[in-house]
């Protein structure tokens, strides 16, 4: 496919490239916290699609959301030290404009404090057997709650939080039990003693590792939380990225990595073994294992080993990644007992499940292509490496060889990513044209096009989305709405997230100074438009056929964010609906009908009303007896919804040929994708899109065949 450079620059640009502010100089001798107020207010200033006012409003706005973000559950803070802070509620902004942070030293100072004391309030707590029989309740509302008056207070506060926990764990324990005397002749029960103890014991060990995460989290970290409670009142999606998230941001963007190929999990003091990703130098290895704890590293270049144990997570992830073709050494704690050394090459890790996979459909005697796309991905520091579109491409090449009538593209809880792959993606099924719309904040509007006439698919065409298909995916499903090129099925609506954002290094204006990495900023500077002229922001994409789902009633969407920029429209493009379908309205009110008519459906839409119930409940009970029974009564309604994961289709899945061939080196991703093909056997919402393509009848002439008369 013919790339538009235009349009990559643009999205590229969009994505990773430094916004064009105006010249400042920075004091690069102060304090690096203060340049960094004052750093992220100039970029804010100059750059936001719409800058707020910093005044009082948005100083107690930030006042609130800081310490809730501290304190969520108003279990450290004290009304007194509310009353402290007080004085600077509407002192915010004049600390931001005059690139002070007295109030973050104070409540930093003391929450450590207030971290400190707490830390010694569960053990303490925890020593003592709970009475599971006292008549209590807990409210998990804290928005709602007031502030503890005293310590004393407090430590009650902790106790019915811990009691709460540890009824969790004795109920679980009991059923547990319970299970093993059913089905184990010489089982010998515990008494409800041993098991309240081994549950406190529970409690306690998720509160250890808690605070031991808490202890390893130091002034920087902390600050980063403060400065996103300042840019987040911009608007949802601008946010500060500490030099660490960055890279994270980097790698979930590209969906690749340099190092062994292992995700790694802080146990107290202990790096241990999460999981060996399929592809990877330690999985061709085969001698680092799931279980085992890395206690030492050493580099190809150094004679002695740094050891890891109690080290922060993200410093031990540092010394064990590393660029391509450089050796690392793991003294590693096996699972048996055993020590070993172990030297693994780093290479490029690909995340296999950030990528694109596709999977043959067949219904009687018809072939169809079902592709999901988990995100639009691409490789900010290398354009040449994959991206989503050329992955999109050669699964639809690979599934036309396998004769496919008709074509999903599944955008399912799909979160967005790079702009420029949507108009590369969206070329592949139309002839050249408008994809999308980009308005700056000065007015500036700019119609982004698909310039290759060239058609990769010209038949029947679905795409599936939900309540989390946001952003990029919401471009794609609308342009293709508007072009009436596919039919979109899902949820009422989409997400709602219309804008564009653009990271931008702080370090540019930094790169004489001593103060060490400023991170970067991601931030709003446009908002995109269908090509109809209509914003996709807060309404999302209404799909053509509605079908419910388990997040139909919960508040998800864009619209239940905090700050989320207006719903407005433009002027539409010049745009050519797509002629290629005979009975596009037809398909769509036999869809409709089936839905209507489905009982698979009536019950989820059932389901998703519980659950909804279900999210809004806050009071629960302390008494054993109480919180068994309720869990008694919520297990028996729903039992009522046990169907929906019993539904089966009569559908089947097969992996294309040249994935085949990779499951005789990768059993593990053969049985990954076996999993998918079970979950999409019993996917409602698939089964009604491949209904929906073989419905749509193509006009006797294809577009294909348009271009060539035309020539």
């Amino acid at each position: 496919m013919k790339r538009n450079y235009k349009i990559f620059l643009l999205g590229l640009l969009l994505a990773v490239a430094s916004c064009s502010f105006t010249t400042k100089e920075f004091d690069a001798d102060s304090d690096k916290d203060e340049v960094l107020i004052e750093l992220i207010s100039f970029v804010l200033s100059r750059g936001h699609y719409d800058p707020k006012d910093i005044n009082d409003e948005f100083s107690e706005k930030v006042y609130h959301d800081f310490l809730s973000d501290l304190d969520p559950r108003k279990r450290y803070f004290l009304q007194e030290d509310l009353d402290s802070f007080d004085i600077y509620k509407d002192k915010i902004d004049d600390q931001i404009q005059n690139h002070k942070i007295d109030f973050f030293s104070v409540t930093y100072d003391k929450f450590q404090q207030r971290l400190a004391e707490a830390e010694t309030y569960y053990p303490e707590i925890l020593a003592q057997p709970f009475d599971f029989s006292s008549q209590e309740e807990i409210n998990t509302n804290y928005d709602d709650m007031a502030y503890a008056s005293s310590k004393e207070e407090l430590k009650e506060r902790w106790k019915t939080q811990l009691k709460f926990a540890t009824l969790a764990n004795f109920y679980d324990l009991k059923q547990e039990q319970k299970a093993k005397a059913e089905n184990e002749e010489d089982f010998q029960p515990k008494s409800d003693e041993e098991l309240e103890k081994e549950a406190r014991e529970m409690t306690k060990t998720a509160l250890d590792e808690s605070f031991d995460i808490n202890d390893d989290l130091g002034r920087k970290d902390w600050f980063s939380v403060y400065l996103n409670a300042i840019v987040e009142e911009f608007d949802p999606h601008t946010f500060y990225f500490a030099p660490r998230d960055k890279e994270r941001f980097d790698i979930q963007m590209s969906g690749s990595l340099e190092g062994i190929g292992a995700r790694l999990q802080k146990k107290m003091d202990n790096i241990k073994v999460l999981e060996i990703i399929s592809g990877g130098p330690a999985w061709r290895g085969e001698e680092l294992e799931v279980g085992d704890l890395i206690q030492k590293v050493k580099q190809e270049d150094e004679k002695e080993p740094v050891s890891i144990v109690g080290m922060r997570i993200d410093d031990a992830v540092d010394l064990i990644k590393g660029p391509k073709g450089t050796k690392v050494t793991l003294t590693v704690k096996k699972v048996d007992g055993t020590v070993e050394d172990i030297t693994i090459v780093r290479d490029v890790v690909e995340i296999e499940e950030t990528y694109a996979k596709s999977t043959m459909v067949k219904k009687n005697d018809h072939n169809y292509g079902l592709i999901n796309l988990p995100r639009f991905y691409f490789d900010m520091e290398d354009s040449s490496r994959r991206t989503a579109a050329s992955d999109i491409k050669d699964e639809i090449i690979e599934l036309k060889k396998q004769n496919m009538d008709g074509l999903v593209l599944d955008l399912r809880n799909n979160g967005g990513g790079s702009l420029a792959t949507v108009i590369d993606i969206a070329g592949l099924f139309i002839e050249e044209g408008p994809v999308v719309q980009v308005k700056s904040g000065n007015g500036e509007r700019e119609i982004l096009k698909d310039e290759d006439d060239e058609i990769l698919w010209d038949g029947p065409l679905v795409i599936l989305v939900n309540e989390l298909s946001a952003s990029a995916s919401e471009i794609l499903a609308a342009a293709m709405q508007d072009y009436k090129r596919a039919v979109i099925i899902g949820s009422k609506q989409t997400y709602g997230k219309g804008t564009v954002q653009n990271v931008v290094d702080l370090n540019r204006w930094m790169r004489n100074s001593d103060l060490g990495d400023m991170g970067a900023l991601k931030v709003t500077t446009q908002k995109f438009y269908r090509i109809n002229g209509g914003s996709t922001q807060l309404e999302g994409v209404k799909s053509d056929v509605v079908v419910p789902d388990r997040y139909s009633y919960i508040d998800i969407g864009e619209r239940d964010m905090e700050n989320p920029l207006p719903w407005d429209k433009i002027e539409p493009a010049d745009y050519t609906v797509w002629e290629g379908y005979k009975d596009f309205d037809k398909a769509l009110e036999s869809s409709k009908k089936r839905m209507a008519e489905s009982k698979q459906l009536q019950l989820i839409d059932e389901s998703a009303k519980w659950i909804s119930e279900q999210r809004k409940k806050d009071i629960y009970p302390l008494a054993y007896e109480a919180y068994s029974k309720e869990i008694s009564e919520n297990e028996e309604q729903a039992k009522k919804f046990d169907s929906i994961t019993e539904y089966k289709t009569d559908l089947s899945f097969l992996s294309l040929p040249k994935e085949e061939k990779m499951f005789t080196q990768d059993s593990t991703l053969q049985k990954k994708r076996e999993r998918w093909h079970e979950s999409l056997s019993k996917d409602v919402y698939v089964e009604e899109a491949v209904n929906v393509l073989n419905d749509l009848r193509m006009s006797s002439m294809k577009k294909s065949d348009w271009a060539n008369i035309k020539n």
